[in-house]
């Protein structure tokens, strides 16, 4: 009967452990589904950083940013285009209307001087703005962004108006006046969650290298330099590097190719606000060597993931695919590219800002007609794989599946831990 008794209560231990184990993992599989509920069901919260190869919100969520670019900040106008025939608030309320979460914002060094005067602002249809410019201009905008839950990402895109350099700096734009201004954007903007963070130059080409150590051309050391001495002022912001023009002797887009970053990786203080940015364009543009390949579009897969793609399938670094667009959505050449891309960046999770929003980009055309107010919907609906449609619109998947956008409002994935 002894023996017996001990017996038993091994046995009552045993299974009072499996009770308590079982009444776990139900616990924690039920907090994992709420969270993965309200994941899906609202908009981004807080700053973003990197878990491995995804960009999570301050909740954890995974977040795919599905954005466009509003240039003209970085033009002779010192102001964002279009705002000549439209309203402001009018324009960010359309582009939330439209379903993108996110404007990479293009500017200049040359928009902060005093005699940067904003141009092609009609002032009856803009009262407001009137007597603003520079910063105190780019504040408003940022504001009314804030106000419809949208996200800004700042892109240092031209030293002077209309001036792109090959390299991040020029004889007039030092190395030392790049890193200022970012550092009076980055304290400036510190603790506003709607910008999100710094694209530190746009399309590095020509003489930029990647990790040959040179000081007056390795990009990836400049952005290093750059990078921390921003997150030392905004520990926040995500640190969006750009690729260069060629790696080796392998040409690629401007600020296009990442081979490098494989090898030689940008290391910032904080590694999980560092982002990876590629720019991409079809054959509208220039007809690469990729593109006349018999085996065309089928190569363009392993194409995107030789240059940029690699690193966040090998789950390296989050990519953001900071331009890419054309005007042609049709079965030509160039629509097959573009149809492609999309689907491409919707099968591997890649957030991206579509250029552009703007019409008067003369060799891609934009989201928007020629008359400023009409949206292209023939470019809406190959977008619509992987852009955040509006509640209660049907999302076309790229097997052509519709799902409900009630069920999910947003493109966010799943919980992560931080």
């Amino acid at each position: 009967m002894r023996m017996l008794h001990i017996k038993d209560s091994r046995i009552t231990r045993v299974l009072l452990v499996v009770v308590l184990a079982t009444v776990f993992l139900l616990a924690s599989i039920t907090a994992i589904w709420h969270a993965s509920i309200q994941c899906q069901s609202r908009t981004s919260v807080g700053f973003l950083h990197s878990f491995g190869s995804e960009l999570v919100d301050a909740a954890g969520c995974d977040v795919h940013l599905t954005g466009v670019n509003w240039f003209g900040f970085e033009t002779n106008s010192f102001a964002p285009h279009g705002l000549e025939t439209r309203n402001w608030q009018d324009m960010l309320n359309q582009i939330k209307q439209t379903g993108f979460d996110t404007i990479r914002l293009p500017f200049s060094n040359q928009l902060f001087n005093l005699s940067s005067k904003p141009q092609g602002i009609n002032y009856r249809l803009n009262p407001d703005l009137k007597g603003l410019q520079g910063l105190a201009l780019m504040d408003r905008i940022v504001q009314g962004a804030r106000d419809l839950g949208l996200k800004i990402i700042l892109d240092r895109h031209d030293t002077a108006a209309d001036f792109q350099p090959e390299l991040w700096y020029t004889d007039k734009v030092t190395e030392a006046r790049w890193i200022h201004d970012w550092l009076i954007l980055a304290r400036h903007y510190r603790g506003n969650d709607t910008v999100i963070g710094a694209d530190l130059a746009n399309e590095p080409r020509g003489p930029a290298t990647w990790g040959d150590g040179n000081p007056r051309t390795d990009w990836r050391l400049a952005a290093e330099r750059a990078g921390n001495a921003i997150l030392a002022v905004n520990p926040d912001w995500l640190i969006i590097v750009e690729g260069i023009e060629q790696y080796h002797g392998d040409y690629y887009w401007w600020g296009g190719n990442l081979e490098g970053a494989g090898q030689f990786p940008v290391k910032l203080a904080k590694p999980d606000k560092l982002v990876y940015s590629a720019h991409d364009y079809g054959p509208e543009i220039y007809k690469q060597s990729w593109f006349r390949a018999p085996n065309y579009p089928h190569n363009l897969p392993s194409v995107w993931q030789q240059h940029w793609a690699y690193l966040q399938m090998e789950n390296i670094a989050p990519v953001l695919l900071g331009e890419f667009g054309g005007r042609s959505v049709g079965t030509d050449p160039a629509g097959v590219w573009q149809r492609s891309l999309v689907v491409f960046l919707q099968k591997q999770g890649i957030s991206y800002t579509y250029w552009a929003w703007n019409p008067d980009s003369g060799d891609t055309g934009g989201i928007l007609q020629d008359n400023w107010t009409t949206v292209n919907q023939s470019k809406l609906h190959i977008l619509s794989t992987h852009r955040r449609p509006l509640p209660g619109q049907q999302h076309s998947s790229p097997e052509g599946h519709s799902k409900n956008v009630d069920a999910f409002p947003n493109l966010y994935r799943w919980p992560r831990s931080k």
